[in-house]
């Protein structure tokens, strides 16, 4: 499994996103310069996260984009399949009959790291990935 620059990205988009949820909207140009990525890339990431249901856009003055849900609920795994399509170790996991090897030895072996990446990644939010000191929360009354 290669995570490309998409699915990498992605997560970061949501664990900034997650850092300035108090903030309302967060304008893309903020989002790309704080992550030092392309606004243009990003907006190709940002167009299937939004299409999906993981994030909500404004347009216009004060619009941008927000998590619809609690960082809690974003799993690594879902992102990843969002965006990667597939987080199969190897290619015949996904279509056993493009695989010319009808009785592979090592079928039993890559379903079970194929599983044990799922589990993983199934167990991590995004929730877990932000800072738990985030900027202007750290005041005491």
């Amino acid at each position: 499994m290669l995570v490309s620059t998409k699915g990498r990205y992605a997560l970061r988009v949501l664990i900034d996103l997650a850092e300035h949820q108090t903030d309302g909207y967060i304008p893309l140009k903020d989002i790309a310069q704080r992550q030092d990525v392309s606004e243009k890339y990003l907006e190709s990431i940002i167009k299937i996260l939004v299409r999906d249901g993981v994030l909500t856009g404004l347009r216009g003055k004060g619009g941008g984009y927000r998590l619809t849900v609690d960082p809690a609920h974003y799993t690594l795994k879902d992102l990843l399949l969002l965006t990667e399509g597939t987080l199969a170790p190897v290619a015949c996991l996904d279509d056993h009959k493009s695989c010319p090897h009808e009785n592979c030895l090592t079928d039993t072996m890559w379903e079970k790291l194929d599983e044990v990446i799922k589990d993983f990644l199934d167990s991590v939010t995004v929730a877990d990935l932000v800072p738990e000191t985030l900027p202007g929360n750290n005041y005491v009354i």
